[in-house]
């Protein structure tokens, strides 16, 4: 089944950021572990090693022109979705003492021009459950 032309052109706008963010991350020294790591219905765009801390990466790609930026799409209810997925990618790989974090790689796409953002500790666990180590993790 051929999806629609429109959530196909989004799906490769949304594949290309990600392509992009990899490239970033590759050139600032992270390792890509895993793209688009899928477990029932949650999934992780990308998975890295940051010198031995796993992270786990969400990319939002939006257009220039459009009316909300990338960063906002990272709602409460993302990370929530975004957690459940690492617990799950941490269980699969029995990589629980492994520290962690969570970034973030906003994608603007002014037709063929990409600019990148990344946002490293882009959300915690810690401040809510009490941990005062940035490596700590609740799981």
């Amino acid at each position: 089944m051929t999806p629609p032309p429109c959530r196909a052109a989004t799906a490769a706008i949304g594949a290309r950021g990600e392509e992009a963010a990899a490239r970033l991350l590759a050139e600032r020294g992270l390792r890509v572990l895993a793209r688009n790591w899928r477990h029932g219905g949650l999934e992780l765009d990308l998975v890295c090693d940051d010198r031995g801390t796993l992270v786990f990466v969400e990319v939002k790609t939006r257009a220039a022109s459009g009316p909300a930026r990338p960063d906002e799409a990272l709602t409460p209810a993302k990370r929530g979705k975004l957690v459940r997925a690492a617990r799950q990618y941490l269980a699969a790989h029995d990589a629980w003492d492994k520290a962690c974090r969570f970034d973030l790689v906003c994608v603007v796409h002014d037709g063929a021009t990409l600019t990148l953002e990344h946002y490293p500790h882009a959300f915690d666990l810690t401040a809510s459950l009490g941990g005062g180590d940035p490596a700590w993790q609740p799981w």
